[in-house]
């Protein structure tokens, strides 16, 4: 008869969110050890990528608007093709300069920013403006910036999977606040449980759903709610 392996949740927290790495190993200190590497890939995507960073390259990229470019790196690049991707397939709506509204919009306070100061900003929501020659990426309005938070944490996601993959992992899931990369099922074969936290009581659950990750990179979702 075939042992099941245990299970182990690791905690953790990157990008101002909690997180958790959960897979199946023979011991908790070798899953420790086996997440350990994908949270260090998700805080060094945290690194390079937060706005919040001055050091980190969309910072960079932001401090240098209106005047010079920055050479950016292959994964940056990328990262920039796919942002382009994203606003091509939305018609324009899914737009990563668009990040400069976060000025005028406090979601802390029930209150709505004024049309004036809407509308100064919405002046450097341009992404077909920015320019990009070979490997150097410049912004073309003093003021604008790239803003990676529509895919960041979903990249993070996938690249602390793709980790885990290759250390030979094969049953669990990474979960940073509810983006989510499910790599394969549970060791006994059935479907992890993710639960939906209600919006208006974050003590409770409006819906649960059975997430069956397939080995590789394809999972699939079954939504019973």
């Amino acid at each position: 008869m075939r042992m099941v392996q245990p299970t182990f949740r690791i905690g953790f927290e990157a990008m101002a969110s909690r997180c958790e790495v959960h897979l199946a190993a023979a011991s908790e200190a070798q899953a420790r050890g086996l997440a350990q590497a994908a949270i260090d890939e998700v805080r060094r995507i945290e690194v390079k990528y937060s706005r919040y960073r001055p050091d980190s390259v969309v910072s960079r990229i932001a401090a240098q608007a209106g005047t010079d470019a920055v050479e950016c790196d292959d994964e940056t690049l990328a990262l920039l093709k796919y942002a382009g991707t994203l606003f091509d397939n939305s018609a324009g709506l899914f737009d990563i300069t668009s990040g400069v509204l976060r000025r005028a919009w406090n979601f802390r306070q029930a209150s709505v920013p004024d049309p004036a100061t809407l509308q100064a900003l919405c002046t450097l929501i341009d992404w077909p403006s920015v320019q990009q020659e070979g490997r150097r990426v410049r912004l073309p309005v003093v003021g604008m910036e790239l803003d990676f938070g529509g895919f960041g944490k979903e990249y993070a996601a996938d690249r602390a999977a793709r980790v885990l993959q290759e250390q030979g992992v094969q049953h669990g899931y990474v979960n940073l606040a509810g983006d989510l990369r499910v790599l394969g099922p549970k060791p006994d074969g059935q479907a992890w449980m993710m639960g939906i936290q209600d919006p208006r009581r974050s003590n409770q659950l409006i819906a649960t759903i059975p997430l069956e990750g397939r080995l590789g990179d394809q999972w699939r979702l079954r939504a019973l709610l």
